[in-house]
């Protein structure tokens, strides 16, 4: 196996394995959750080794935490005992033979199913002066020592602990269709012709840090002249937890200084490329999970079967093309007004080629 994630407890009676951190949504089924459980009885003293896998939306930091209240949702959480073992023992696939065989006779098998209706791993960007964990939906693995499971009022003491980070990420999928189109007529003040616009995306889908192609068609049968061109990608961030919230954040805007003449046509393709690097100090912007403090991107358009309400942060994203219209006379640029139309638009990263275990 090229590399194992470990975490071991304060007291050093149990330790936490993973092959992986992140595992793959495919909309209609998410990878099985796998690790082993390194466990020393003689640290025991008669209590149960249980993990537990959970999705939390986390919308305050830590140090925020007062009178026993934390800043933290669970959204998601299913719990198992993994010592002493209560089952038989079940098919395991070569992620899981390769953990125990590293970890020796003292390991002891987990997996988690997650459901595909919850959320990615999603982080919403601090402020400068912002400190402690950033809001958003986080996926961990915790192993400790208890006398039960479910019992609230248990203390578990920190040492008897340990926990990894995971996160649930979407790829995009395989087949690209043809992109959004839209149109629209408007006419204005003291004109009875429209002006007609149309954009069109080549594709559906974009992959983070490519440029978007945008086709502008323009049919201005007006007597107005169109000024210019603006073409913007807005992120929108819809927070469902006890209501529903959303979140509308620009992370691209281009103006084109194209002018359109009265009674004229134009039509042209333009390119604009939104990135995290040009949005690091706007509060609030979704970003893909990260672990530690890896390099992420723009947070990932959220795929959905759409069956069964998602909670938690989804993501998706939107080109907004505008014309600004003006004419001259008596009332000059007064006359003026914005032709908008709006087109879906989905970014994510591409699948990377399998690993091979060793």
């Amino acid at each position: 196996m090229s590399k194992v994630f470990k975490k071991t407890s304060g007291n050093g009676t149990i330790a936490l394995y993973l092959g992986k951190r992140d595992f793959v949504d495919n909309v209609d089924s998410v990878e099985i959750v796998e690790g082993v459980v390194k466990v020393d009885p003689s640290g025991l003293n008669n209590r149960k080794v249980y993990v537990y896998l959970a999705c939390a939306f986390r919308y305050g930091s830590d140090d925020l935490d007062v009178i026993g209240l934390t800043f933290r949702r669970d959204i998601w959480l299913h719990r198992i005992q993994v010592y002493p073992p209560t089952g038989g023992s079940e098919a395991k696939s070569p992620m899981m033979e390769s953990l125990l065989k590293k970890v020796g006779e003292q390991g002891h098998a987990f997996s988690f199913q997650m459901p595909p209706n919850l959320p990615c791993s999603v982080s919403l960007q601090p402020g400068l002066n912002d400190s402690g964990k950033a809001c958003g939906v986080d996926f961990e693995i915790k192993a400790y020592i208890a006398n039960a499971p479910d019992n609230p009022d248990e203390v578990i003491q920190k040492k008897d602990t340990c926990r990894l980070m995971i996160r649930k990420i979407q790829f995009a999928p395989a087949n690209n269709k043809a992109g959004a189109k839209a149109d629209l007529s408007k006419q204005f003040m003291m004109s009875d012709k429209p002006v007609h616009l149309e954009a069109s995306l080549e594709k559906e889908v974009y992959y983070h840090g490519d440029p978007i192609t945008v086709k502008v068609q323009i049919n201005n049968e007006t007597n107005k002249t169109v000024k210019k061109i603006k073409i913007s990608v807005n992120q929108l961030t819809s927070v469902v937890l006890y209501s529903s919230d959303t979140y509308v954040k620009e992370v691209c805007a281009q103006e084109f200084g194209e002018t359109v003449n009265a009674i004229s046509t134009f039509e042209k393709s333009f390119q604009v490329t939104p990135l995290l690097a040009n949005n690091k100090e706007k509060r609030g912007l979704a970003v893909d999970g990260r672990l530690k403090d890896q390099d992420t991107n723009l947070a990932s358009t959220t795929l959905s079967q759409g069956e069964k309400e998602m909670q938690g942060i989804i993501i998706s994203y939107k080109v907004k093309v505008t014309l600004t219209v003006s004419s001259g006379g008596l009332l000059g640029g007064l006359t003026g007004r914005d032709v908008v139309v709006e087109l879906p638009v989905t970014l994510m990263s591409p699948k990377p080629a399998e690993v091979k275990l060793d």
